[in-house]
């Protein structure tokens, strides 16, 4: 069997189209088409099932698939160790990180990982949607999740724990909420998931309790989120790194404290694929970042 063919496969099914993957390997769909036509030929079985948008691996793809995904990530990482010989850490880790997390905690770290690795490339996407790591292009996702999935290789990073917060001129015009309803009236500032019906989980002595918000700002940006509760438009619902600096400084106000509050989730983790072979640049940063993260819980 053609071995770079069975890699192409791995890259066609990886890239859920077949247009999709000769833009990833820079090359013409047709020559994509071509290949895999001839793999499916010298086997005699079908390999892909092909729609006009989609495409889906038969019993068969889906098991060469997996053959040749351990196969293609052990030759990258005998390429890596073998061009790292002598040298300092080379390579490329593409990130996904959400939003607020990664501008207000994570750029630190990131920097100083560069600074340490002049010869890793960094690609580093800020954004809180879920994301496919096969499918785009990722390497590794941070996020805040309550259960992480199963088919990824999960590394827990730390707690993640909401306030419930007011800066000193709301709360001298308005007060605090005292009570969990309370937050159903509130004018409420929050991040939020469009389409979706935001709901918050509370717990009290291992009681859980549900509440349904209506904010009345709401922003997947942080730094905004952040600065209107700072200007006392409302009451902020927001992980605890958002406001930390303002609490310190005796300008915000919190609430509710003996609650345990969540709305994405409880704990942050870092996600990847299982593979058998990450390659040394990919190791060095999941380790550098876990212990800054276990550094600073």
């Amino acid at each position: 069997m053609d071995l770079h063919a069975l890699t192409l496969l791995v890259d066609i099914l990886d890239a859920g189209s077949l247009s999709e993957a000769a833009r990833r390997l820079k090359t013409s769909r047709a020559n994509v088409s071509y290949h895999l036509s001839q793999l499916e030929r010298g086997l005699g079985q079908q390999l892909v099932r092909r729609s006009t948008r989609r495409i889906a691996p038969t019993e068969l793809g889906l098991q060469l698939c997996e053959h040749g995904r351990k196969i293609r990530d052990e030759l990258a990482a005998a390429r890596d160790t073998i061009s790292a010989l002598g040298q300092s850490l080379q390579g490329r880790v593409r990130l996904s990180v959400p939003s607020g997390y990664g501008q207000l905690v994570m750029s630190p770290w990131l920097i100083d990982f560069k600074r340490a690795h002049p010869g890793i490339v960094l690609d580093v996407v800020f954004e809180n949607r879920v994301v496919d790591l096969m499918r785009d292009e990722v390497d590794v996702a941070v996020r805040v999740l309550s259960d992480p999935p199963e088919q990824l290789v999960a590394r827990e990073m730390g707690a993640v724990r909401y306030v419930a917060c007011a800066s000193n001129a709301y709360v001298a015009a308005h007060g605090l909420p005292q009570q969990l309803q309370d937050l159903c009236t509130a004018p409420l500032i929050t991040s939020a998931v469009v389409g979706r019906q935001l709901r918050l989980a509370a717990y009290l002595h291992g009681e859980r309790h549900e509440v349904p918000l209506s904010p009345t700002l709401t922003s997947e940006n942080f730094h905004f989120l952040r600065e209107a509760i700072e200007a006392g438009l409302g009451v902020g619902l927001v992980p605890d790194y958002v406001v930390q600096s303002l609490i310190d400084a005796g300008q915000v106000q919190t609430t509710l404290d003996d609650w345990k509050l969540s709305i994405f989730g409880t704990r942050m983790f870092m996600l990847y694929m299982p593979n058998r072979h990450p390659t040394r640049a990919m190791s060095a940063f999941i380790e550098f970042v876990l212990s800054r993260a276990r550094a600073e819980a």
